[in-house]
């Protein structure tokens, strides 16, 4: 139960950390944020279906 919640919120720093990463030339954003998505478990088809939700 708490490794799942530290998993979680260890995943979300990771994300925010990457989206900010993408602006900053020295942290390399894209890693971040797709180690974040892995230690949360999101699997690929989850963020494809979360993409073509979105309406750009």
């Amino acid at each position: 139960m708490y490794v799942k919640i530290l998993k979680n919120i260890a995943g979300v720093t990771l994300i925010g950390i990457g989206v900010i990463g993408i602006f900053l030339p020295i942290v390399q954003g894209v890693l971040l944020i797709i180690a974040g998505l892995y230690l949360m478990g999101v699997k690929i088809d989850d963020v494809k279906k979360w993409f073509k939700s979105l309406k750009f």
